[in-house]
C-alpha cells in the first residue's frame, strides 16, 4: 500500500533532495510549490525511476488562503514535510510591516493552519508523521535576522505544543533546524565570506540538502519511533 507524504517548498534546494531521498524509500509524493514549476518538472523528470505517485500542487502559502488550495488537493496522506521559507535579511528598524506579514504567513500561519487541515487524515489512521523544517536562528536567533528568527522559534514551539496533542493518536511531530546550508539562500554571501562561515563551524563546512534530507528521512522512519517534540540540529555543530 502507498504511503503519502506531502512536502511542501518541493522546488527549493532542500525540498528537492528531500523528494529524491523518499521517493528512493518507497513513498509517493505531493510536491508543493510556488512560482518555480520549471524545477518541479525537473524533480518529476528525475522522480520516474523510482516508480511512486507524484502529484504537483501549485498555490502561495504567503497568502492568507493559500494552504485552503493545498489541503484540498491531498487525499490519501501518511505524513507532511512543512519545509516552505523564505529569509530575511536587514536590522529591524528598517523592517516593513509587509515583510513581516509575509515571514509569518509563510512559517507560521500556513503550516498551522495546513496541519489544522489535514490532521483528520492522520487521526483516522492512527498513525503519521508531521516534520518541521526550522532554522538554527529559531533556536539561537541571529542579529539582522529578527524576524526570520522569531518566526522559526514560533516554528519549534508549535513543534513542541502539537506532539503533546496529537501523540495519542499515534502522530509524532518533530522538526529539523538546519545550520548553514548549501541553498539559494546563501547566494547574497560572497565566496570569502562563505570560506569564513565554513571556519566558524567545528566541522568546517557548510551542510547539504542531502543532510538535511537524511534527517527528515530518518525522523519519518521506525527507527526514530521514541522521538517525539525534538528539534533535530543538522549544523556541523556550529551551534549546540
Amino acid at each position: 500500500m502507498k504511503k503519502f507524504v506531502l512536502i511542501t517548498g518541493a522546488s527549493g534546494g532542500i525540498g528537492q533532495a528531500t523528494a529524491l531521498k523518499l521517493a528512493a524509500e518507497g513513498y509517493s509524493l505531493y510536491l508543493h510549490y510556488y512560482q518555480n514549476e520549471a524545477a518541479i518538472q525537473e524533480l518529476l523528470a528525475r522522480l520516474q525511476e523510482f516508480q511512486g505517485e507524484y502529484i504537483p500542487i501549485q498555490a502561495n502559502l504567503a497568502e492568507p488562503e493559500g494552504y485552503k488550495k493545498v489541503a484540498a488537493n491531498v487525499f490519501s496522506l501518511d505524513a507532511i514535510v512543512h519545509n516552505s521559507g523564505t529569509s530575511h535579511y536587514g536590522l529591524l528598524m528598517d523592517l516593513e510591516e509587509s515583510h513581516l506579514e509575509q515571514l509569518i504567513n509563510l512559517h507560521v500561519k500556513a503550516p498551522l493552519l495546513l496541519t489544522k487541515e489535514l490532521l483528520p487524515k492522520l487521526v483516522a489512521k492512527r498513525q503519521g508523521n508531521i516534520v518541521v523544517i526550522s532554522s538554527i536562528w529559531g533556536q539561537t536567533g541571529a542579529a539582522c535576522e529578527v524576524a526570520y528568527s522569531t518566526a522559526k522559534g514560533a516554528q519549534i514551539a508549535f513543534v513542541k505544543a502539537l506532539s503533546k496533542e496529537v501523540s495519542l493518536n499515534g502522530i509524532r511531530v518533530n522538526a529539523v533546524a538546519p545550520g548553514a546550508i548549501k541553498t539559494d539562500m546563501m547566494n547574497r554571501f560572497t565566496e570569502e565570506e562563505l570560506e569564513v562561515l565554513s571556519g566558524e563551524i567545528p566541522l568546517g563546512k557548510l551542510g547539504t540538502p542531502a543532510n538535511i534530507a537524511d534527517g527528515v528521512s530518518f525522523l519519518l522512519s521506525d527507527n526514530s519511533s521514541y522521538i517525539t517534540g525534538q528539534i533535530l540540529s543538522i549544523n556541523g555543530g556550529w551551534y549546540i
